[in-house]
C-alpha cells in the first residue's frame, strides 16, 4: 500500500485538485485527531481559497475511498484519522477531550482469546475508553 495519504488517494483513481492535495497533506501531517473546523482552519492557513465546504466534501470522498476513518467520541463532533495508520485504541478525558492513543499487547491478546473462546476469528476491533484525571493524594 502506498505510504502517504496522497499517494493511495491517486492508486484508488481519485482525481486529486490542488485543494485535495493540501488537505490530504494536513491529514497526513496531523498526529491528532482533528474535526472538519480544525482541518478546514489548518488547510485555509495553507490555502486561503479553500472553503469549509471542499473539506466537508473531500473528508467523505477520503472516508469513502476507504483512506480516512471517522471517529465519534461521543462530543458531537466527527474526527477523521488515517485508515492505514498502525492499529490503536485511544483514550478520551471526558473533561478536555483530549484522546490519548495507546496499545497494550495484554488488551490485544485478551481480545483474540474472547473471539477464539466465542468461535470467532478476530477481523478487526475499536477499543475507546472515557474517563477524568485520577486525584493524586
Amino acid at each position: 500500500m502506498p505510504e502517504t495519504i496522497i499517494a493511495r488517494c491517486e492508486a484508488k483513481g481519485l482525481r486529486m485538485t490542488g485543494q485535495r492535495r493540501v488537505i490530504a497533506r494536513v491529514l497526513q501531517e496531523s498526529d491528532d485527531h482533528p474535526d472538519v473546523e480544525e482541518l478546514y482552519a489548518r488547510a485555509s492557513a495553507m490555502d486561503a481559497g479553500i472553503s469549509i465546504a471542499t473539506v466537508y466534501r473531500t473528508v467523505k470522498l477520503f472516508e469513502e475511498a476507504g483512506i480516512l476513518e471517522r471517529l465519534e467520541f461521543g462530543d458531537g463532533r466527527a474526527r477523521y484519522e488515517d485508515a492505514e495508520r498502525e492499529h490503536h485504541d485511544h483514550l478520551i478525558d471526558m473533561n478536555t477531550g483530549e484522546v490519548i492513543e495507546f496499545c497494550d499487547p495484554e488488551i490485544e491478546a485478551l481480545q483474540e482469546k474472547i473471539a477464539r473462546k466465542l468461535g470467532y476469528e478476530l477481523r478487526g476491533h475499536k477499543l475507546e475508553l472515557y474517563g477524568v484525571p485520577r486525584k493524586e493524594g
